[in-house]
């Protein structure tokens, strides 16, 4: 298409989207009640929280969890839930990867994969079956021991690795590790094309470092859950994806903001008729440039940072490790709203917790169990249920922040 045919199909499937979901989805219908279909900046904007609710309530008429992809949100913001995508859907997501992995050469290749896993079998066993699949090898990220990822330098020695990706903290601390042994990726592993670090934001350093040792292409990719791959890196611009979304930066007061300022994420899928996403806040703070009606660029991008997991035996694991804890746990009720997890000491952690009631005994023991999984066992755990939790100045909620003396 030409930009104005462009632009006009972008139009046409924002008013299609929001046009099916206030006439097929009862939870939609309630919550956009006062919006004029004909005014898009009369929609209101889509939190976390909205959707915190048994997720059969919030599906399109002729949708059921049995027909449906379903999946649950990481928990790095603090609001976890479960959401579903119609099959359509989610193979549009999966079509952008294949297209914009392949501005790459990487699509398909053997790919180094630093993501966690879940424990229960069930889970675990899915997922494994994937990596299978989709020709991915999986490391360990819950260790970051000096002996774990030793194992990691071995494996990159015999295996014909084309890219890596994954949690940034986690291939930071593996290139900090390289770096102590004085080793170059690439002449263990002359197959690596690229790195794409996600998830958490990736400074100048971090890029600098990573460059360095691993001595490849740093792509910074942004994505999500909810949405797949929403930026990718191209020519040095994170080209921003409006072919199955449409990205807007809202001020505090949600008005959308001229291209260049920084503001609030807001972000609609424009082909999920399963479950509405529009004008959906991610958590994240950026901004966009508009090269021409075509070509959206992410300018900036104010993610968050994760700070590590020291344990009493001298073992390393990401904050991330807390998403895993949080995916364990909850159900798709929103019963549990809100989750903080703050370290005291090394064997010391206290888990800060919005609901309508009292964690029992047995959720308690529930939550214990998967830290001691993801973790390690003999860590204490103590429960605070509280209103509302401390956010950032951005009004963000970081999960995980560890409150020991460097």
């Amino acid at each position: 298409m030409n930009e104005v045919d462009f632009d006009a199909h972008l139009q046409q499937k924002k008013r299609d989207i929001l046009d099916y979901h206030l006439q097929h989805n009862t939870f939609y219908k309630s919550l956009a009640k006062n919006s004029n279909i004909d005014d898009w900046n009369t929609i209101p904007v889509m939190t976390k929280r909205d959707l915190q609710q048994p997720l059969s309530e919030r599906l399109s008429s002729g949708f059921t969890t049995s027909n449906v992809y379903v999946n649950k949100t990481s928990g790095s913001s603090g609001d976890p839930f479960v959401f579903a995508k119609d099959k359509f859907c989610h193979a549009m997501t999966w079509a952008i990867f294949k297209e914009w992995y392949g501005w790459h050469d990487i699509f398909n290749t053997k790919q180094a994969r630093f993501y966690g896993i879940p424990f229960d079998k069930k889970n675990y066993r899915k997922e494994r079956f994937k990596d299978w699949l989709s020709n991915r090898y999986r490391f360990n990220v819950f260790d970051l021991s000096e002996q774990a990822l030793d194992t990691w330098i071995a494996k990159f020695s015999k295996t014909d690795f084309v890219f890596m990706t994954g949690y940034r903290s986690v291939i930071v601390a593996f290139a900090k590790h390289l770096l102590t042994k004085n080793i170059v990726l690439t002449d263990i592993c002359p197959s690596l094309k690229a790195c794409l670090p996600t998830s958490e934001m990736l400074s100048d350093d971090d890029k600098k470092l990573l460059e360095k040792v691993f001595n490849i292409p740093i792509i910074n990719e942004y994505g999500s859950a909810e949405f797949g791959l929403i930026a990718l890196e191209k020519n040095q611009q994170w080209i921003l994806n409006n072919l199955n979304l449409y990205v807007e930066i809202l001020d505090d007061k949600g008005r959308v903001l001229p291209h260049g300022q920084e503001g609030r994420i807001v972000i609609t899928d424009l082909y999920n008729k399963a479950h509405p996403f529009i004008r959906y806040e991610i958590g994240d703070i950026g901004s966009i440039n508009v090269i021409d009606k075509k070509t959206y660029v992410l300018k900036t991008l104010t993610g968050r940072k994760e700070d590590y997991v020291k344990l009493p035996s001298g073992k390393t694991a990401p904050g991330l490790s807390f998403y895993y804890v949080t995916k364990s746990v909850m159900s798709d009720d929103g019963a549990i709203q809100e989750i903080k997890v703050l370290q005291h000491t090394l064997h010391q952690f206290e888990i800060e917790y919005v609901a309508e009631l009292e964690l029992t005994e047995a959720q308690k023991k529930k939550i214990k169990a998967a830290l001691e999984t993801y973790l390690e066992p003999g860590v204490d755990v103590l429960f605070s249920k509280k209103t509302h939790l401390e956010r950032t100045k951005r009004g963000k909620l970081k999960q995980f922040t560890s409150l020991l003396k460097p």
